[in-house]
């Protein structure tokens, strides 16, 4: 049963950051491109980021480039999501998703996802 548990989320202040993470389980981690997307209170979900099954290549939407880092550890199964000078605007629920080999910036687009966890910006 494939498994993923994001965990890291919170409150902070506007300007600050926070490091997400997601544990995944019960698949070949390796296989999968690992994608971020966050979905705010009344609006549809968006893409956010998305790492390769390598790690090689990153991809991120316009609005938090230059801002979020993602990252994955194929040894330990977890993709990271670092959020540097955070805005009111970041404010959703983030969650983790697998995409089998090739990456995507489409939701529909992906097998598995996790639970997600709430980061809230304050200003």
């Amino acid at each position: 049963q494939v498994e993923l548990v994001e965990s890291g989320g919170g409150l902070v202040q506007a300007g600050g950051s926070l490091r997400l993470s997601c544990a995944a389980s019960g698949l070949t981690f390796s296989n999968y491109a690992m994608g971020w997307f966050r979905q705010a209170p009344g609006k549809e979900r968006e893409f956010v980021a998305v790492v390769t099954w390598s790690g090689v290549h990153a991809y991120y939407a316009d609005s938090v480039k230059g801002r979020f880092t993602i990252s994955r550890d194929n040894a330990k199964n977890t993709v990271s999501l670092q959020m540097n000078s955070l805005k009111p605007d970041d404010t959703a629920v983030y969650s983790c998703a697998a995409r089998l080999r090739a990456y995507s910036y489409y939701d529909d687009e992906y097998d598995y996802w996790g639970q997600g966890t709430q980061v809230t910006v304050s200003s």
